[in-house]
C-alpha cells in the first residue's frame, strides 16, 4: 500500500505508543524496472501489519517477514532482490531490475 511519508511516521509512532515492536525498511539502491524510488519506505509492527511500500508490491511480503525477525533480534539487516536472484519468481520480481532494502528497529 503507498502512503505518504507522514502517515508512515505517524503510524510508526502510534505503534510504539501502543506497546508493538516496529521497523523501518527503507529503499538504498535500486536499478532496471523497480517500481518504487531510493527513500521509500515501509513501517511494519511485530504482528506483521504494515504501511508504505518498498516495491509496489512485489517484495512486501518477503520483507514483512524479514522486519519481524529484525524486530525481534534488534539486528539490522540489508535485503536484496532481483532477477538473478533464486527468490525472484518466489517474490514477483520476475519484470526484472534489482532492489536493496535496509531493514531496521526503530527503538
Amino acid at each position: 500500500m503507498y502512503a505518504r511519508d507522514e502517515d508512515i511516521l505517524k503510524a510508526a509512532e502510534d505503534w510504539r505508543k501502543a506497546g508493538r515492536g516496529v521497523a523501518v525498511a527503507t529503499v538504498v539502491e535500486t536499478w532496471g524496472s523497480a517500481p518504487r524510488p531510493v527513500g521509500s519506505n515501509l513501517v511494519i509492527d511485530n504482528d506483521g501489519n504494515f504501511l508504505g511500500s518498498v516495491s509496489g508490491g512485489c517484495v512486501e511480503g518477503a520483507v514483512v517477514t524479514e522486519a519481524i525477525d529484525v524486530i525481534d533480534s534488534g539486528k539490522p539487516k540489508m535485503l536484496e532482490f532481483g532477477v538473478a536472484d533464486e527468490a525472484a519468481w518466489q517474490v514477483g520480481l520476475s519484470c526484472g531490475g534489482t532492489i536493496r532494502v535496509y531493514v531496521e528497529k526503530v527503538s
